[in-house]
């Protein structure tokens, strides 16, 4: 159970760094409000793994939370790549996709092997929440990528 509640903790640590220097490095403000908020969401999913997580290892849910990204952090590492590309904001999302998919099916197995159902429940709100960030990030990467768009419901193309 403690390792379980780490790894899912750090993982949303991890994300969290992804988001908030994803939001530093975005120009498009949009964008940068999606990381942003993406940011929020995923440290408050982490806080909700943090409530059952009853050692001192980590320290405070704020100390925790506020240690510098990892360096060794492939999000991290392939956003930098893509930095220096000059093709960050599509890169990014991409990433966060990827990420966001790992996550949920990851949140889901660990679920099913928990047997305390209030952690359980918890494993299962944070891939819906994951699930419901990869839905964010899709729609706002179509619309970027000039792909068609819940907005564009209206629009009707004739021939």
């Amino acid at each position: 159970m403690k390792e379980a509640l780490k790894m899912a903790i750090e993982a949303k640590k991890h994300l969290m760094d992804f988001y908030n220097e994803a939001a530093a490095v975005t120009e498009n403000p949009k964008g940068k409000a999606v990381f942003t908020r993406l940011a929020q969401e995923v440290r408050e999913n982490a806080g909700k793994f943090f409530t059952h997580y009853k050692w001192d290892d980590l320290g405070t849910f704020d100390e925790f939370m506020a240690k510098p990204a990892r360096d060794d952090s492939a999000m991290l590492h392939e956003l930098r790549k893509a930095i220096d590309k000059n093709v960050h904001e599509r890169k990014a999302r991409e990433i966060a996709l990827q990420e966001e998919a790992d996550m949920e099916k990851n949140f889901t197995l660990a679920a099913s092997h928990i047997v305390d159902p209030s952690v359980k429940a918890i494993f299962m709100e944070v891939a819906k929440d994951t699930r419901i960030h990869y839905a964010i990030i899709e729609s706002e990467y179509a619309h970027t990528m000039a792909m068609v768009h819940e907005t564009d419901i209206d629009i009707y193309v004739r021939e």
